[in-house]
């Protein structure tokens, strides 16, 4: 086997406010493993330096508009519900879910529907430079299969989820009872992770809709499945006001929102919980004590006009945060687009906080790349393995062409490699991306090879 060699920019974040780009960069990947075995900076002689390999190289030599840029992290997305995104955005969230979402994934018992829908999420998700996906599936057991073959058959890294929902739901979108949702939770974890054998792109997440949803015992039982198979727990928390007071009525013992999900063993190292919206302090405090992640979702915050999240409160308190694009709450399967509207939502916060003659930064250009790659690593508990040009990581990665005739940015030639970045996060789109790599292995992009 050979090495891939990128000779070139390269940029990554290497914490949440050091964005780190470098200049005649060299990186190295063994094409059998996918990993990166060597990351040098300020290489005169390229092919000198390559001369002393153990193995033959290819070089792709990047030109001045290209740079490589770490895949993308989605730490939240509902898989079924593209089939109608960019749609059905008139409604708060609870009617919006009742009028909208329910038929939409109760459509899902049919595997022919999950085969043809799921393959265009992927793949739209892939072509946008989501290298990992942290997915909602339904409560269909086949259809949560496919979801996995489908990912699996396209090569993108991802988290998966079987949803659990066994009260509060329409006739026609509701576990049959609270023992068979767990039977076949139980079933999609060892389907799930009997493919990691052969795969360990692909993960088995424990999934209650929320609480709303999800009765007292099933939340208990699903935790305890959490434990039994050490895997991750991802749901949605205080996303809306109408929401947060209907949970609330039914866990009246537990002291917030939050703490009904503590109450369960919902709550750890390996938990994240989307949107987060309208949090007291009290309950960021139990997230940090649980040293669980969030994902912020500021296009489906604004689309289902559920509020501005202040994601600078987690991060003043450690609280690991990634983005998410929510689809379809959010309307936009672009990873680029959660970059904007997180960036929108900070300067809504920005204005709000100057009202009250208060002090406050936005997110910045280092912290809105972290968010995106390195930070929704972390939440996931991928930092490790993804998230940003380390030796030893995989290589999940983006080369990025501003350069393609087919693509949305303009450059004048005068830009500093700062400025070229950030025209990519905020003019950028699927065109932008030349190639995209999971694990080494290219799986998607504009650019024809």
């Amino acid at each position: 086997m050979t090495f891939n060699a990128f000779y070139g920019t390269i940029v990554h974040a290497i914490s949440i406010n050091q964005l780190d780009i470098v200049s005649n960069g060299l990186l190295v990947v063994d094409n059998e493993k996918g990993v990166i075995v060597s990351f040098e900076r300020e290489v005169d002689d390229v092919e000198k330096f390559l001369g002393k390999l153990d193995r033959p190289y290819k070089l792709h030599r990047l030109t001045p508009e290209q740079f490589v840029f770490p895949g993308l992290v989605d730490t939240h997305a509902h898989a079924p519900q593209y089939v109608f995104a960019g749609s059905g955005m008139d409604l708060q969230l609870l009617e919006w879910l009742n009028t909208y979402v329910f038929p939409a994934e109760s459509s899902f018992k049919s595997p022919q529907v999950a085969k043809d829908a799921y393959t265009k999420v992927v793949s739209r998700f892939l072509r946008n430079g989501t290298t990992t996906c942290s997915w909602f599936a339904t409560i269909h057991l086949e259809a949560c299969k496919i979801l996995v073959d489908t990912i699996e058959q396209l090569g993108q890294r991802a988290y998966v989820g079987k949803v659990n929902m066994d009260q509060n739901s329409p006739d026609f979108y509701i576990e049959e009872s609270t023992q068979a949702s767990l039977d076949d939770t139980r079933a999609f974890i060892e389907y799930t992770q009997q493919k990691q054998q052969s795969n360990a792109l692909i993960t088995p997440v424990v999934t209650p809709r929320f609480a709303i949803t999800c009765s007292s015992e099933l939340m208990h039982g699903l935790s305890q499945l959490a434990k039994e198979y050490d895997i991750p727990i991802q749901t949605h928390l205080c996303e809306n006001h109408n929401e947060i007071e209907f949970t609330c009525s039914l866990f009246p013992k537990s002291k917030h929102y939050t703490g009904i999900y503590a109450d369960h063993g919902l709550l750890g190292d390996k938990s994240y919980m989307a949107h987060c919206v309208h949090m007291t302090d009290d309950e960021i405090d139990t997230l940090a004590k649980h040293n669980t992640g969030i994902s912020h979702c500021a296009n489906s915050n604004f689309s289902l006009h559920s509020g501005v999240c202040d994601v600078r409160r987690f991060l003043d308190k450690g609280v690991k945060v990634g983005l998410g694009t929510d689809v379809a709450g959010g309307f936009a399967p672009s990873m680029l687009d959660a970059v904007r509207s997180s960036f929108f939502a900070s300067k809504c916060t920005l204005m709000a906080h100057r009202d009250r003659q208060q002090e406050y930064e936005h997110l910045g250009t280092a912290e809105l790349v972290y968010l995106a790659t390195l930070g929704g690593a972390r939440v996931l508990g991928l930092q490790d393995t993804i998230g940003n040009f380390v030796v030893g990581k995989a290589f999940d990665a983006l080369i990025v062409d501003l350069g393609s005739s087919q693509g949305s940015v303009d450059l004048m030639g005068n830009e500093t490699p700062l400025q070229k970045v950030e025209k990519f996060l905020f003019n950028g789109n699927d065109q932008s991306l030349a190639h995209v790599f999971v694990q080494g292995r290219r799986v998607a992009g504009s650019s024809v090879e």
